[in-house]
């Protein structure tokens, strides 16, 4: 299974880089940036109203999004809940679309409803990492899921990648960062997939 997602995430970085299609430019502000000071690279924080949580991996700030989809009234698309898509900061800022194979191998989700108004996320690469999208004690949706032992608020997915084959990257450790609901405390964990 390790073998199959490190395959994918080598290739779906490599068709990151082929793919340039600039459509919505999208800026990160100055306080909403944070540093990586092993490689110096700087990792936005984006900033958009239905996001849910966002997933950044090495070699580069390209960030995906992973949106609640809503109609222009706001009620949620029950067919199809979320939206995912690309930051392209290593590129000009600009807002993409997936292409097949990131959304089908690797970055896509599956998601199915489970009781009312909640739903099961799983990446279509990794399906161990259980999500579910419902709603808080305000009436917000959000992504929950296990950190540290606890069901807590996903806000970001860090897949830390050194080393290895284009093909076969040597993934180091996957970092779920999010909130802890009943504290409001930022709670982090690492493990390697």
């Amino acid at each position: 299974m390790r073998l199959i997602f490190s395959l994918l995430l080598a290739l779906v970085t490599f068709t990151g880089y082929a793919s340039n299609t600039a459509k919505d430019k999208i800026v990160a502000t100055d306080d909403t940036v944070k540093r990586n000071l092993k490689k110096d690279l700087v990792y936005p924080n984006p900033a958009n109203v239905n996001k849910l949580f966002y997933v950044q991996r090495d070699p580069n700030t390209n960030t995906l999004i992973y949106e609640l989809k809503t109609d222009k009234n706001g009620v949620l698309d029950k067919e199809e809940p979320m939206h995912v898509y690309w930051i392209r900061y290593a590129d000009k800022g600009q807002k993409e679309e997936l292409n097949y194979i990131q959304r089908k191998f690797a970055y896509g989700l599956n998601i199915k409803p489970t009781r009312n108004d909640e739903y099961d996320v799983r990446f279509v690469c990794y399906k161990k990492l259980g999500l579910t999208l419902a709603k808080d004690d305000y009436g917000k949706y959000r992504i929950f899921g296990p950190i540290a032992k606890k069901q807590a608020i996903l806000n970001r997915i860090f897949v830390r990648v050194e080393g290895g084959t284009l093909f076969v990257p040597n993934i180091l450790y996957v970092e779920l960062r999010g909130i802890d609901p009943e504290t409001g405390k930022e709670i982090t964990e690492r493990f390697k997939p």
